[in-house]
């Protein structure tokens, strides 16, 4: 059975773009990013925010211990995408890319308006944090379906010879719904006291989610479809993904330590500046703020650079020198104070990172056939994501609880490891691969190939 194209929106994946054409993509693009952007926007005003509303449903104990039971709702919640990545990548495989989107933004506006309204720990006792994780978890399932949908529209719709390129543009605003999040952070510490943050105005940048999800619905609904509806019978089945196993195995293991060295360098790097170096909060947010500016400004040069030297020197050298960074990198950074050389030092990190994080959507799209592509990059990911970035902050705070916070440095350091082993191991996408390979990725892992590729 051959794989299905794109001939809804006629953007074939193997053909080169007229002016007309180019353009359609671009847009697309666009409008699939910009939702990306609002999805992941609410989904870290939580991870930002967290110093400030946890006294609010965990009153009891020292700051580490309330860091420790947010870091643990924050971690519930990315158990719900691969449930997420399940259902969204179904949908998106059997119906189409648009839909899934539209459906996952709705989701994603709904558990952050309810964040906005919970009531606390003081009004209704311990039923907060079970409505906060129930909020969470609604997250984590529409933003678990997000990853794998857009990715492969984005990889699907990216012209040809420049896909790394285009497909970069998801992290780039993953990455912006981080930074807008620690914007408005810093606009709020600006303009309110500590005081008026823990008490109340935490809950403004969860409204300002809700709000955004209307613009991103409003883009998302315009798009055009990449996918063809007519093959349902073995679409966004996990029968049909079963035969894919070795390369979903494969995206599994390499994602673990990017997932993993990500939400290090980015999420839990705020509250390891305050509680580990003793930075100020206000300073710790100034650091990360502009250091999420950088990261997203660089994703382009990387994903640029994976059409030049192909995906799979892209993730040697991530993998290779991420083994080798982590721990000399975080110990520096647990004995520093200076913001500039926190900046330059958590810079550093991501830029190493950003091998991988550039091309984090495209390097996966193209180890799956078209009717399996959306539940195969999310599920894959999700999985991944769900074990190892999600579980990053309770993981490291757990360590620190027990007076053994650089073994979580080694920890990640392994994790790295295996992804290097892992990226030895992928197929090179220019010869196996879905999107533009000449062979196929079973091929390459010494299966029999079952798909014509895309």
């Amino acid at each position: 059975m051959s794989a299905l194209r794109n001939d809804t929106i006629g953007i074939a994946p193997g053909t080169h773009a007229d002016a007309a054409d180019r353009k359609r993509r671009i847009w697309a693009i666009v409008g699939s990013s910009s939702g990306n952007l609002v999805e992941w926007y609410d989904f870290y005003c939580y991870a930002f925010f967290a110093l400030y509303f946890a006294p609010a449903f965990f009153p009891k104990g020292d700051s580490t211990s309330q860091l420790l039971q947010t870091a643990g709702i924050f971690a519930v919640g990315f158990f719900m995408r691969p449930v997420g990545g399940w259902l969204f990548g179904r949908i998106a495989d059997r119906v189409g890319r648009r839909t899934s989107m539209v459906i996952s933004v709705l989701m994603m506006c709904f558990g952050s308006l309810l964040i906005g309204i919970l009531p606390t720990y003081e009004h209704v006792g311990t039923l907060a944090p079970v409505l906060l994780l129930l909020a969470r978890m609604l997250q984590g399932l529409s933003v678990g379906g997000e990853y794998g949908t857009s990715a492969t529209y984005m990889s699907e719709v990216a012209i040809k010879g420049k896909r790394g390129f285009f497909a970069s543009f998801q992290y780039v605003t993953l990455i912006g719904g981080q930074l807008l999040a620690s914007l408005v952070l810093v606009l709020l510490q600006t303009v309110m006291t500590g005081p008026e943050l823990t008490a109340w105005g935490w809950r403004i940048p969860f409204f300002i989610g809700a709000g955004l999800a209307i613009v991103a619905l409003y883009l998302r609904r315009s798009l055009a479809e990449t996918k063809d509806s007519s093959d349902k019978e073995t679409a966004g089945t996990l029968a049909e993904l079963s035969k894919h196993w070795r390369a979903f195995l494969v995206v599994v293991a390499y994602t673990a330590g990017g997932s993993l060295s990500f939400y290090t360098f980015t999420t839990y790097m705020q509250k390891y500046l305050v509680n580990t170096a003793g930075m100020p909060k206000t300073s710790a947010s100034q650091v990360m703020t502009v250091v999420l500016f950088v990261y997203m400004a660089i994703q382009p040069i990387f994903g640029a650079l994976s059409d030049r030297i192909g995906r799979k020197a892209n993730m040697l050298l991530y993998s290779g020198l991420g083994t080798l960074m982590v721990v000399p990198l975080m110990t520096a950074l647990g004995t520093n104070k200076d913001p500039y050389l926190a900046f330059a030092l958590i810079t550093l990190g991501l830029a190493v990172v950003s091998f991988y994080t550039g091309i984090s959507g495209i390097v996966k799209a193209e180890l799956f056939p078209t009717n399996v592509r959306a539940l195969g990059v999310g599920l894959s990911y999700a999985v991944a994501n769900a074990t190892f970035g999600g579980t990053a902050e309770f993981v490291a705070l757990w360590f620190k609880d027990n007076g053994m916070e650089s073994t979580f440095f080694w920890y990640v350091t392994v994790l790295m490891a295996i992804a290097f082993v892992a990226s030895l191991i992928m197929p090179n996408p220019k010869v196996h691969g879905y999107l533009d390979g000449a062979g196929t990725v079973e091929e390459a892992l010494g299966k029999k190939p079952r798909f014509a590729h895309a």
